[in-house]
């Protein structure tokens, strides 16, 4: 197969790498890639917002299958465009990519499947939103309705917090992503989230991970896209995972095929595990990031078949195997990130930083001959795998510590949940 992965993230890089060690690839694009892609496929300097350009690639190239990766694509429909001009593609439809495109759309569902999720308002203007917010009281969550690159969620904790929320996703922060507004429920328990490829009638169930969203250690500072995280998730029991497929992912699953928008992806579960039981936090219509990286770390399997068979409706019999170990990513991120950061910044030592147990994935960076410069917020996702949390952690911090890059900084404490329950 003629492969082509759409993004330039941490998530393209280890899906990339992943696809790399299939039998059945014989050529791999990335468009854009990064400065750590190029080192498994070639970099295409392509504008994946641009669908026609995609399309012209793909028959130019004679692409037989093609991989969207990041959130954006996946609600503009590229999808949709590329299958249109004769390509599979690993992408759900617009349509159903609207799990993740629009909280409201997702929370409509809920209510009509009867799957636990937190109670919410949706609201298109200010006053009814903050009028809302203060027939609720706090602790209380705000969220741009659409999508806002991990940053549009406001976990308000005071009246003025949750009003600032409110004020700045009507006042164009996050664009038209907040030109609606859902004010929910605050859940309280442990988050976990869920990845299963769907085909559109058959479910594979991958595997569970713990993100750290918050910036800082101890889980404070801004929400991100994610600065951490683990896989497995062990606080994620049998009994709570077969619980979650039957009362969360079944009847999503049967609920977009009868309104005749069947779902073909990889659906990602974000789940608050709560004293009633699982309840949804929310969907992701694609790969988490930086789930990917430790998922894909762990995955024995070939990846290719898996994404070929749900993008073509056959998945049925498949199955995957992981490794009987931990992964543990830690994101190197340049200072300031969430909010405004600087560029260009070079990065040395992470070649340094490799072995038999630990690979760096590159996020956001670009290759300037032999230097390597910084080119995002989320920049380098140091990988490691471990019989436990505690030495997939220590590996992992030991890659970071090689490498030299005094305008990043990184959480201490990955996996900090899962440590103070085991001694593992």
């Amino acid at each position: 197969m003629r492969v082509l992965v759409i993004g330039s993230g941490g998530r393209e890089h280890a899906l990339a790498w992943k696809i790399a060690q299939s039998p059945l690839l014989s050529k791999l694009y990335v468009a854009p890639g990064n400065g750590g892609t190029e080192a498994v496929a070639q970099n295409v300097a392509l504008d994946i917002n641009d669908h026609p350009a995609v399309i012209a690639f793909c028959q130019s190239e004679k692409i037989d299958f093609v991989v969207v990766g990041p959130d954006a694509q996946v609600v503009a429909g590229l999808g949709d465009d590329v299958r249109a001009a004769g390509f599979d593609c690993f992408c759900p439809s617009k349509a159903a990519g609207q799990l993740e495109g629009s909280k409201g759309f997702t929370k409509a569902l809920c209510d009509e499947m009867d799957i636990p999720t937190a109670a919410y308002g949706r609201f298109d203007s200010e006053a009814a939103a903050l009028a809302y917010l203060y027939t609720q009281g706090v602790p209380i969550v705000i969220k741009a309705d659409g999508l806002a690159a991990g940053k549009g969620v406001t976990v308000a904790m005071s009246v003025d917090e949750a009003e600032a929320a409110i004020i700045d996703c009507f006042a164009g922060a996050y664009g038209q992503s907040g030109a609606e507004v859902v004010i929910e429920e605050f859940m309280e328990g442990e988050e976990v989230s869920l990845f299963v490829l769907c085909d559109g009638t058959d479910i594979l169930p991958l595997t569970t991970a713990q993100d750290h969203k918050r910036a800082f250690d101890g889980d404070t500072g801004p929400n991100t896209g994610g600065m951490g995280a683990y896989s497995p998730a062990p606080v994620m029991t049998r009994e709570i995972y077969e619980e979650t497929l039957e009362r969360v992912i079944w009847p999503t699953v049967k609920g977009l095929a009868a309104r005749g928008t069947p779902y073909q992806g990889v659906l990602y579960a974000g789940l608050m595990l709560t004293e009633t039981g699982p309840r949804l936090v929310e969907y992701n219509a694609r790969f988490g990031d930086p789930e990917t990286q430790v998922m894909m770390m762990r995955m024995d399997s070939d990846l290719l078949p898996l994404l070929h068979a749900t993008a073509t409706g056959t998945l049925g019999g498949h199955e995957v195997s992981w490794k009987d170990q931990y992964a543990l990513t830690v994101i190197l991120a340049t200072q300031g990130y969430p909010a405004s950061y600087s560029k260009g910044s070079e990065i040395k030592g992470v070649e340094n930083a490799g072995s038999e147990h630990v690979h760096v994935f590159h996020a956001g960076t670009r290759r300037d001959g032999a230097r390597l410069l910084a080119e995002g917020g989320r920049v380098l996702n140091v990988t490691a795998l471990g019989t436990g949390v505690r030495e997939a952690q220590q590996r992992a911090y030991a890659g970071v510590d090689k490498i030299d890059w005094p305008e990043g900084f990184c959480r201490r404490d990955i996996g900090w949940r899962e440590l103070a329950r085991t001694r593992v």
